[in-house]
C-alpha cells in the first residue's frame, strides 16, 4: 500500500502541471501550482512513512530503541505548506495588480509587458 502515496503525489504533481500549461488565466495558473505543490506534500510524507513506527514524541524519558517515523521530514513537509501559501498569496496579489493596470488575466493579452 506504500506505492499508493507515490502514486497520488505523481498524480497531483501531473495534473497540477498540465493545468499550469494549459491556463488561460493567471488565477487559474496560481491554483494550478498550489494543486502541483500539493503533490510535494504527499511525497515528502510518504517518504518519511514507516509501517507501524510511532510519532517521534518522547515524554520525558530516553528515546526508545524502536522505530519511529522520521520528525526531519515532517519538518520539512510543514516549511513546504508555509512556503507554498506564501508563493500563492504572492502571486494572487501580482494577479491582482495585473488585472488592475491592464483590465485583464489572459497570458497571451498581455503584450506590454514582452520585452
Amino acid at each position: 500500500m506504500h506505492w499508493y502515496a507515490y502514486t497520488v503525489a505523481g498524480w497531483l504533481m501531473l495534473v497540477g502541471s498540465f493545468g499550469i500549461v494549459r491556463s488561460r488565466d493567471l488565477v487559474h495558473a496560481v491554483v494550478s501550482l498550489s494543486v502541483a505543490q500539493s503533490g510535494t506534500y504527499v511525497l515528502l510524507l510518504a517518504v518519511g512513512y514507516q509501517s507501524g513506527a510511532p510519532a517521534p514524541v518522547f515524554a520525558g524519558g530516553p528515546a526508545p530503541s524502536t522505530r519511529v517515523v522520521d520528525p526531519v521530514v515532517q519538518a520539512m513537509a510543514l516549511t513546504d505548506i508555509v512556503v507554498s501559501a506564501t508563493v500563492t498569496a504572492l502571486l494572487l496579489a501580482l494577479s491582482i495588480q495585473v488585472h488592475a493596470r491592464h483590465r485583464t488575466v489572459d497570458p497571451d493579452a498581455l503584450t506590454r509587458l514582452r520585452g
